[in-house]
């Protein structure tokens, strides 16, 4: 079971690298607010990072690696829902096409934060209060 936690894990980290950046040309596009967001724009450019950084060093993921390690002392056979997250996360094809595809990727993510950049975090004033936020606003 722990094994198929790790796997969901990965799997929600791939969907945010993947769809993060489609969300955020959507944003941009519609003039979203949050698109704009830095701590978000931020995780994700450090998400795809990481995943870049590891394909170029030649590392492996190490969520797979725990993932591996679980399953290899002995846990039952992994759930129905696992075992079709594990088909749509790795792919039998030559390692060199991922680390391509993933420099790529983290090249097309940089590209997009230099080109529209996220807004600055604001940082308050000591002792000023928030206000609450207005709906549509």
């Amino acid at each position: 079971m722990l094994a198929d936690l790790v796997l969901i894990l990965h799997f929600a980290f791939v969907l945010f690298v993947v769809f993060g950046l489609g969300l955020v040309w959507l944003g941009l596009l519609c003039g979203w607010r949050w698109a704009s967001n830095f701590w978000f724009r931020a995780s994700h450019l450090a998400a795809i990072g990481v995943v870049a950084l590891e394909a170029l060093v030649g590392w492996a993921c190490p969520l797979t690696v725990l993932e591996d390690r679980l399953r290899s002392t002995g846990q039952p056979s992994s759930s129905f829902i696992a075992r079709w997250l594990h088909r749509l996360l790795f792919w039998d094809l030559p390692a060199w096409v991922f680390s391509l595809s993933y420099i790529a990727f983290g090249l097309l993510v940089l590209a997009t934060w230099v080109r529209w950049p996220p807004q600055a975090p604001v940082r308050k004033k000591s002792g000023q209060a928030d206000r609450p936020a207005r709906l549509g606003s």
